[in-house]
């Protein structure tokens, strides 16, 4: 899972992207340390991020 590293590129922090992506700072930083969660969370980021799916869930691009 790369939402930490794309989130830091990106220059943000866990509450701006709470704002952007309206999923909740726990959710968040679970995620960030789990390295998993639910698709319909995946896309509110990947969205807010403007990122793809492939690009903040996969390790490697296949």
């Amino acid at each position: 899972m790369n939402l930490k590293q794309i989130r830091l590129s990106k220059g943000l922090s866990v509450p701006q992207l709470v704002e952007l992506s309206g999923v909740p700072r726990r959710t968040i930083q679970d995620i960030e340390s789990r390295g998993d969660g639910r698709v319909s969370t995946m896309i509110k980021l990947a969205d807010a991020l403007e990122v793809t799916l492939d690009e903040l869930c996969r390790d490697q691009v296949v």
